[in-house]
């Protein structure tokens, strides 16, 4: 488990797939990220069943939030295409559980990830895609330190018209400087 202050990364399990189901058919949900068709069980179990596959810390993170006496899953992040060489990666994040959306809980997850990032997996850069019209994770990614430092023209299509997609990272001298008090 990774601890923050008011959330909690846990490894995914094969019991969150129905909650997967759930949120990546909800066309809200998917607003912000790259699915764009129906998932279905099969495919989220095979998806599951390669996860094993992958290198331990490219491997997706629950993240949950206390609830009483127990916790709550809300959503999923991760690393991937980490580049041991020039330590980076690029990050991704899902809040999927919309009864907590707009109460920082993704801004909370994010800057856990990052402090993951800088601090175990010892990363120097780490980046993302937005979609120019998803104004507020592009709040949350400036507000836990990332910065825009480029613009692919028009490379995402949705809802029959096409927008450009922002280059976001932060740097661990940046986010070191955000983090030292």
């Amino acid at each position: 488990m990774i601890y923050g202050e008011r959330i909690r990364f846990r490894g995914v399990e094969r019991e969150d797939i129905p909650r997967f189901l759930e949120w990546f058919n909800d066309p809200e949900v998917l607003e912000g990220l790259t699915l764009y068709l129906p998932m279905n069980r099969t495919d989220e179990e095979a998806w599951y069943h390669n996860l094993s596959k992958r290198p331990p810390e490219e491997r997706p993170l629950a993240i949950e939030i206390r609830v009483d006496e127990g916790w709550k899953h809300i959503g999923n992040c991760g690393f991937h295409q980490i580049d041991r060489i020039a330590h980076s990666a690029e990050v991704g994040i899902a809040i999927g559980d919309k009864s907590v959306w707009n109460q920082s809980y993704g801004s909370d997850a994010m800057r856990l990830l990052l402090k993951h990032g800088f601090e175990t997996l010892n990363l120097n850069r780490i980046a993302l895609d937005v979609y120019e019209n998803n104004r507020w994770a592009i709040r949350t990614y400036e507000k836990t330190g990332f910065v825009r430092e480029g613009c692919k023209r028009q490379a995402q299509y949705q809802h029959g018209q096409y927008h450009d997609v922002y280059l976001m990272s932060i740097l661990r001298s940046e986010w070191d400087k955000l983090n030292k008090d």
